[in-house]
C-alpha cells in the first residue's frame, strides 16, 4: 500500500489537566523568560469568575498581567487593532488567548501583529504571514473550536465579510486544556460547540485535498468520544467525565481540521455568522444536515466508514450506512436542544440569495469539499435549512 505525500504539523505543546489553569503561571515562567503577559478574553467570561482566579496565578508566579476584555463574536479588525494596541503600549512579551474560539483568534493575531511590523491587511490569505511573533499560549473554555490546536485564524473585515489568515506561526508554543473551565458553559453552548467539533471532524475526514491518514486517526478519534458525551454534557453540566471527553475530542478535531481543512458546511456557516450574527458553531449545526445530503453523493463510502466507527450501522449498503450517519448526526441536533431551522435564529428568507452569493467566495474552504457546489446549489441548500 502506497500513501499519497502529506505534511502534518500542530502545536509544539499540550497540556490536560483538570483545575491546571491555577497554576498556569508557574508554567508560564518556566517556559518563557518574559514577564508580562497581555491577556485576551471577552467581558462575558469575566463576568462569570473564571478570569480572575487565571490572572491570580499568574500574578502569584510573578508576572505582570494586563488584560485585554473586548473581544466580541465574529471579532471585527477594530478590535484585533485595539488590542494589539494596548499590547504594544503595555510592551507585552507574551500572549495569553483565554475564552472560546473568537478571543484565541484574536490572540494568535495580536502574537503576529505585536511580533511584526506587518500591517494585519497584508496577512489574510494563506501563507501570507512574514516574521515571527511572541509568545503564544491558549486555553479554551468552550469544547468546540478547535482553535488552541490550529493554524487559522478567521477576522470579520467590513462588518460582514469573514477572513482567514492562515499560517504556520498561528500554531501555539503551549495549550492548556482544562475542562473545570468548561463547567459553567450553558448548554445550548456546549451543544452548539460540540457540534461545531463534530463538523471538524467529519470535514477532515472527508476532505477533497489534503485528507491523510494522520487527519483521518484523529477524527476517527475524536467523533465517538464526540457523540458518546455531547447530550451527556448538555444534560449534566457538571459531568467532569463528559466535559473532559468533549474538550479533548474537540482538540483532536482540531488537529484533523488543521491539517485536513474544512469543507462546505463551513462555507456556508461564516456568512450567518457575518449578517445575522449567528455563533458560529450554531451556524455549522443549522448547515450540517443539507450540506452531508448534499455531499453524500460522492461522500457516501466515507460517511459509511464513520457510521462503522460511531456504532450506528446496523450494515447493509454504503448508502444505508451513509444513512443511518447522516440520521445519527441529524437526532442528535435534535436531542442537544439547538435550534434546527434558520428561521428560529432570525435568518430571513429574503436574504438567501445574499448569503449564497457570500459563501461562494469561500473558495479557500470551498475547494476542500468533497463535492463542486455552484452558487444556485448554495441557494437551494439554504431553502433546505430554513
Amino acid at each position: 500500500m502506497t500513501f499519497n505525500a502529506f505534511e502534518f504539523r500542530t502545536v509544539a505543546s499540550i497540556e490536560m489537566a483538570w483545575e491546571g489553569a491555577s497554576r498556569l503561571g508557574e508554567r508560564l515562567v518556566a517556559l518563557f523568560g518574559h514577564r508580562r503577559v497581555l491577556m485576551i478574553t471577552d467581558a462575558g467570561l469575566v463576568k462569570t469568575g473564571l478570569v480572575g482566579p487565571v490572572e491570580e496565578s499568574l500574578k502569584r508566579a510573578g508576572l505582570d498581567v494586563v488584560l485585554f476584555d473586548s473581544v466580541t463574536a465574529d471579532p471585527p479588525e477594530e478590535v484585533v487593532l485595539a488590542c494589539v494596541k494596548q499590547g504594544r503600549e503595555a510592551g507585552a512579551g507574551i500572549v495569553l488567548g483565554l475564552g472560546g474560539g473568537s478571543s484565541l483568534d484574536v490572540a494568535k493575531v495580536a502574537a503576529i501583529c505585536l511580533g511584526s511590523d506587518q500591517p494585519l491587511e497584508e496577512m489574510y490569505g494563506v501563507d501570507r504571514v512574514r516574521g515571527t511573533r511572541l509568545p503564544l499560549v491558549l486555553v479554551p473554555t468552550t469544547a468546540g473550536t478547535g482553535s488552541e490546536v490550529t493554524n487559522v485564524a478567521v477576522i470579520t473585515r467590513d462588518g460582514t465579510t469573514k477572513m482567514g489568515v492562515v499560517a504556520t506561526q498561528l500554531y501555539a508554543d503551549h495549550v492548556l486544556l482544562d475542562a473545570a473551565l468548561t463547567l459553567g458553559l450553558p448548554p445550548l453552548h456546549t451543544a452548539a460547540t460540540g457540534i461545531d467539533a463534530m463538523v471538524h471532524a467529519i470535514e477532515a475526514y472527508t476532505g477533497k485535498i489534503r485528507k491523510n491518514p494522520l487527519s483521518d486517526r484523529l477524527a476517527l478519534s475524536a467523533l465517538p468520544m464526540l457523540g458518546a458525551n455531547l447530550v451527556k454534557a448538555c444534560r449534566v453540566p457538571s459531568d467532569r467525565a463528559a466535559r473532559e471527553a468533549m474538550l479533548l475530542g474537540a482538540m483532536l478535531a482540531g488537529q484533523a481540521f488543521a491539517n485536513s481543512p474544512v469543507g462546505l458546511v463551513h462555507g456556508m456557516a461564516y456568512p450567518l455568522g457575518g449578517f445575522f450574527h449567528v455563533p458560529h458553531g450554531l451556524s455549522n449545526a443549522l448547515m450540517l444536515g443539507p450540506v452531508l445530503r448534499f455531499n453524500a453523493v460522492v461522500a457516501a463510502p466515507l460517511y459509511a466508514e464513520l457510521a462503522l466507527a460511531m456504532g450506528v450501522s446496523q450494515g447493509g449498503t454504503q448508502a444505508q450506512q451513509a444513512e443511518a450517519f447522516i440520521s445519527f448526526m441529524e437526532t442528535l441536533m435534535e436531542e442537544s436542544g439547538l435550534p434546527r431551522r434558520l428561521r428560529d435564529v432570525g435568518v430571513t428568507e429574503d436574504a438567501i440569495g445574499k448569503l449564497a452569493a457570500d459563501a461562494i467566495t469561500h473558495q479557500r474552504v470551498l475547494v476542500n469539499n468533497p463535492r463542486s457546489v455552484t452558487e444556485e446549489e448554495m441557494r437551494s441548500l439554504y431553502r433546505q435549512a430554513f
